[in-house]
């Protein structure tokens, strides 16, 4: 299997990738944790051969083969808050987790975008994240919480969802900063990345290969990202 941490291939470690500010909560990692990521079909893919999941799991073992971390993914595809408030005890708790990792909010959002119905609402959104921290912390977890990411690619709010998308990237915000949770900014990286290397404003192929799902790029930006979290030098 091919590695991809060399942090020499596509260009991204030259930038800083900026995902939390330096007062947030980080994790310590310990021997024999176990990390759940739990999320929609971006974290189902990621845990496939070359997905961030995976990355992760291959730069933890490089990086701490004794304490021997195990990695599972908990990705499923069309996934908003609500299905991870039914199948977190099933999915995530049975699996005694010493961390978990909850990126999660595009479904949220791109679900409702015709009929608002079919996504979640803010209050709702909210308060199932806090149930689903709840619950993980409950079992004795660490949980570290991600901002959702893109809805397209076009820089300076052009997306048709980028204030949606803002609207929810706060409240993960809020939630990780009342409940003193390390918090993995995605969205503010992407969108800070993309307006520097999308030089022809495109809405898709820099990050991602269908304005959503992250293609090769994509998912070593996101394994960078979660790694300064999980595994700060």
């Amino acid at each position: 299997m091919i590695r991809y941490f060399g942090f020499v291939m596509l260009g991204l470690i030259a930038m800083q990738v900026s995902v939390a500010r330096a007062d947030d909560p980080k994790v310590t990692l310990k021997a024999n944790d176990r990390i759940v990521f739990l999320g929609d079909s971006i974290t189902q893919a990621g845990a496939g051969p070359n997905g961030y999941v995976t990355m992760i799991r291959q730069e933890l073992d490089k990086r701490h083969a004794d304490l021997k971390v195990e990695v599972i993914g908990a990705g499923i595809s069309g996934n908003k808050v609500p299905d991870l408030q039914r199948r977190v005890e099933k999915d995530v708790i049975s699996k005694k987790p010493t961390i978990v990792v909850i990126y999660i909010g595009i479904n949220d959002v791109w679900h409702g975008e015709n009929d608002p119905a079919r996504g979640t609402m803010p209050e709702a959104f909210e308060s199932g994240l806090k149930e689903v921290i709840g619950k993980c912390r409950d079992a004795g977890a660490t949980v570290m919480v991600c901002t959702p990411t893109v809805i397209g690619e076009k820089k300076g709010g052009a997306n048709k969802l980028d204030a949606k998308l803002d609207q929810y990237s706060e409240i993960s915000r809020k939630v990780a900063k009342e409940l003193k949770l390390p918090l993995c900014d995605l969205r503010k990286a992407f969108v800070d990345h993309l307006k520097e290397h999308n030089k022809e404003d495109g809405d898709k192929g820099v990050l991602t290969s269908d304005r959503v799902h992250l293609n090769q790029a994509g998912n070593q930006f996101v394994a960078e990202s979660m790694l300064k979290i999980l595994d700060p030098k």
